[in-house]
């Protein structure tokens, strides 16, 4: 089992969490981007920096994925297709996606753009806050306790 992580756009507060699980559980964890970014020493955190473009470093998850892999990434159309893959997708806010919940999560995110497209203002999400870190810190501790059982 690996950790990739969409990390252009996850917050910094969640790579810290991501950074300390990595080596306190001896996880591989590759940061997927598009430019270079610090990351700390650690013989189990990898940055792969890949070119720029319209979801380069989505379709590079998605190539290099194993199914049961976690994904971080709050991208819903990666999301799905990790999930497809046979992966599991975490948000960054702590919301685990699933094959019971993409479809409804993806028609919803196809429904806002399609307001926004509209001229509909429907604003972005809020900071990342105390609640939201300690969700995204718990799903990511239930699914690394479960990969160690086996």
């Amino acid at each position: 089992m690996k950790i990739w992580v969409d990390a252009d756009a996850c917050p910094g507060v969640i790579k810290e969490i991501l950074f300390r699980a990595a080596d306190r559980a001896e996880v591989e964890m590759t940061l997927v981007a598009n430019h270079s970014m610090r990351i700390p020493p650690s013989r189990f955190i990898k940055l792969l920096t890949v070119s720029s473009g319209f979801d380069v470093a989505d379709d590079e998850i998605v190539k290099r994925l194993d199914a049961g892999d976690l994904v971080i990434t709050a991208d819903i159309p990666l999301a799905s297709e990790v999930i497809d893959k046979g992966g599991v997708a975490l948000n960054p806010r702590g919301e685990l996606y699933s094959i019971h919940n993409i479809k409804s999560i993806l028609n919803m995110r196809d429904f806002m753009d399609t307001m926004r497209a509209s001229g509909v203002q429907t604003g972005g999400p809020a900071a990342i806050g105390q609640s939201e870190k300690q969700a995204f810190a718990n799903q990511l501790d239930k699914f690394i306790t479960r990969y160690h059982k086996r």
